[in-house]
């Protein structure tokens, strides 16, 4: 059965220049040479025969404008969002994002050190983003999990975790003041995108997420509802919130970690469907605004795919099953579940076909995310990829770019 809400992106169409184009935009793909080097383009700002371009019209209400032209690289840096280690973001980094290839950037605690710091950071891949070499005039995507409890990458709020929010005396104040706290702290800092929060349903106490108090309850219904209520009062602040890890990792054991090594999680459909998936369907309702894939692999509805590399699972169930409009991101690329499937590049591209739209490469190393573009950008010319299902991507994550710019002040 299918949701009926819209993430709050597209919402914004009704009133913004740019986020129209999910609803009436048509793709024109210009004259497109078979190129598929792959090597990497000194600059990407115009278009040559070597490197086509593919022009992205937009029609709103009250105008009809078109953005810059993409080459491939610069459309396949807009599906990864890249990481980096220490405290300052490396050249290659500010490059990447200077040219229009890169979608965004994930944050950990090692690159935090003071508020003032991770303000310049931010300036600084900002003032990188308004090259005139980059054709996107939208902000990054620049996030971080912001769970609470344990899981926090930023000082300060959500202070309690998601278990100690369940077990509280008024739950529901109790997750719409740490979604709100959480996308306070985030948008002081300047970023606009937090992962979180967590709607994995935990079966036993100590497993997989329970050890770390990041789920809300054993109860579908409860986690459905704190997760709502963390999820709007995040989103009226600006920033966006990601429902993770779809379908659920509930039922992993304490030792089952997808970081580490792959997970199959032997689950009966009709509990998937009910227990695991059940929080989802409030969540879009509610207009989520991104999900990200679980690596675990789960034989009722793929015996073969992890989540997030699984057709089934990205397009059948998320996409068609619950009428899913959003962003979807896959979890750390770099992840041991993911041991058998080859290189980041091979990673990325069984993912971007798969149907998930960001590809989130969080190892902090730049190289790693310029491997997942490679790839994709190669997989995006010799038509690996379908072009219709790749330009649908793209205008789901530039939507969500797009009406970043837009949210109001908090």
């Amino acid at each position: 059965m299918k949701a009926s809400g819209r993430p709050a992106f597209l919402k914004y169409a009704t009133a913004t220049l740019f986020t129209c184009m999910i609803a009436s935009v048509a793709l024109f793909i210009s004259a497109c040479g078979e190129d598929a080097s792959g090597g990497l383009l000194t600059s990407t700002s115009s278009a040559t025969n070597d490197h086509p371009t593919t022009v992205l019209p937009v029609t709103t209400m009250t105008t009809s404008t078109t953005l810059p032209t993409l080459s491939p690289r610069q459309m396949a840096g807009q599906r990864v969002i890249y990481s980096y280690s220490g405290l300052t973001p490396p050249p290659a980094l500010i490059s990447l994002i200077s040219r229009g290839e890169a979608a965004g950037v994930i944050f950990f605690a090692s690159n935090i050190s003071t508020e003032a710091q991770t303000r310049s950071v931010i300036e600084t891949l900002n003032e990188a983003a308004a090259s005139p070499e980059n054709p996107i005039e939208a902000p990054l995507l620049l996030m971080v999990d912001q769970e609470g409890g344990q899981v926090r990458r930023l000082p300060g709020e959500p202070l309690l975790s998601q278990k100690q929010i369940g077990l509280s005396a008024d739950p529901v104040a109790q997750a719409a003041e740490a979604g709100e706290a959480a996308g306070r702290n985030l948008r002081r800092l300047g970023m606009n995108v937090n992962l979180a929060p967590v709607l994995d349903v935990y079966r036993e106490e100590g497993g997989f997420n329970d050890q770390y108090g990041r789920s809300y309850s054993d109860d579908p219904a409860v986690v459905s509802e704190l997760g709502v209520a963390f999820i709007e009062a995040q989103q009226r602040i600006g920033v966006a919130a990601t429902a993770k890890h779809f379908p659920g990792l509930g039922a992993a054991t304490r030792s089952e970690n997808t970081d580490l090594q792959p997970v199959t999680l032997s689950i009966a459909r009709t509990s998937l469907l009910t227990i695991d998936e059940y929080p989802y369907e409030s969540a879009i309702r509610a207009g989520i605004e991104l999900v990200m894939l679980s690596w675990a692999t789960y034989p009722a509805f793929d015996p073969e795919l992890p989540a997030g590399l699984s057709p089934t699972i990205v397009q059948g169930e998320l996409r068609e099953r619950l009428g899913f409009e959003g962003v979807t991101i896959t979890d750390a690329l770099g992840a041991g579940a993911l041991e058998s499937y080859g290189a980041d590049g091979r990673r990325a591209v069984l993912a971007a076909e798969a149907g998930v739209d960001l590809i989130l490469c969080a190892s902090g190393d730049v190289s790693l995310g310029q491997e997942a573009m490679e790839a994709i950008e190669t997989a995006y010319r010799d038509g690996t990829l379908d072009k219709s299902a790749f330009e649908a991507s793209l205008q789901r994550i530039l939507a969500l770019r797009f009406s970043l710019a837009e949210r109001p002040s908090d």
